[in-house]
């Protein structure tokens, strides 16, 4: 996997979600606390979701063969579609029959000191985690707000990291208000509430998740900046004079595959337009290294309505 890929935040989250599930599970173990429970497995969870992407990054850096000739790029979007069904069915649904079963039958939270010593320490590791997280995703997001980073990005790992691990800190406050609550009420029911409270949240993430990585498998087309740049490559005025139509995929995050019908001269040789094709592909791989799969349509472009139905622009 690349830089790119974010493999430190995915490290860096595997190991605090990997020593924070063995506190949970301690901290269960003495409390009974049924938050701590949930938030346990939730930690055993993104730990597994962790090591989906590091085997999703890894199956994709296999070379193309005769029967993927385009590669394997695509692994990282569907290992990223993995860990939502997993943060969903193990973290999400786990967590809200817990809850559902704790309010059914509550009991107090004993030896309080576990779960609060607990969550208090897998704040401080979640924090340094999204922090990682946060600082792989400037790199790369630009101006881009994180909403749109989040919607826009080709490269799974990062937004995954960033939600769960956001997830995760929120999930973290929720058990504490519900083990607080439960300790100042003497009512066990509020450590249920917490627990449902952190279903709902990682049930809604894991949905986002599913969306967005759906996106990506079907396939989409590069960015408008990207784009842009292909155009403009594409094209130098002399030998290619337009771009009647084109169409991008990605492959993969960072393997992108151009389609595109270009206008050339009408008197142009088949040398100078073979010449002319190459041209504009080492451009096009220029101007955007990760288009590496191209193919150029020569053509004769023709104005007027008939031309634009026969070529659409898009």
């Amino acid at each position: 996997m690349s830089a790119s890929g974010g493999t430190k935040a995915i490290v860096a989250a595997l190991g605090a979600n990997l020593s924070i599930a063995v506190a949970k599970f301690v901290a269960f173990a003495f409390s009974g606390s049924s938050s701590m429970l949930a938030e346990g497995v939730h930690s055993v969870a993104d730990s597994g979701n962790q090591a989906l992407l590091l085997l999703g990054g890894k199956k994709a850096q296999k070379k193309a063969s005769e029967e993927h000739p385009f590669g394997y790029g695509r692994e990282r979007y569907i290992y990223g579609f993995l860990v939502s069904i997993v943060l969903f069915t193990i973290g999400g649904v786990f967590a809200l029959y817990e809850g559902y079963e704790k309010i059914q039958e509550p009991h107090a939270v004993e030896h309080w000191y576990w779960p609060v010593g607990v969550l208090i320490f897998a704040i401080i590791a979640e924090g340094f985690s999204f922090r990682t997280a946060v600082k792989e995703s400037n790199e790369l997001r630009g101006k881009q707000n994180w909403v749109e980073f989040i919607r826009r990005a080709k490269a799974p790992e990062l937004p995954v990291v960033l939600l769960e691990d956001f997830g995760a800190l929120i999930g973290l406050v929720l058990a504490l208000a519900g083990v607080g609550l439960a300790l100042a009420t003497g009512n066990g029911v509020w450590d249920g509430v917490g627990t449902l409270c952190i279903g709902v949240l990682l049930v809604a993430i894991a949905l986002i998740l599913a969306a967005e990585t759906k996106s990506l498998l079907l396939g989409e087309a590069a960015g408008p900046d990207a784009v842009a740049k292909i155009r403009a490559a594409a094209v130098d005025g002399d030998t290619v004079t337009r771009v009647i139509h084109m169409r991008t995929l990605h492959l993969g995050p960072e393997e992108l595959l151009v389609a595109a019908k270009i206008a050339v001269q009408h008197d142009d040789s088949a040398a100078e337009v073979a010449d002319a094709i190459n041209a504009a592909e080492a451009r096009i791989r220029e101007a955007v290294p990760i288009a590496r799969v191209i193919y150029l349509e020569p053509d004769i472009y023709r104005a007027g309505p008939q031309a634009t139905a026969a070529h659409p622009e898009n």
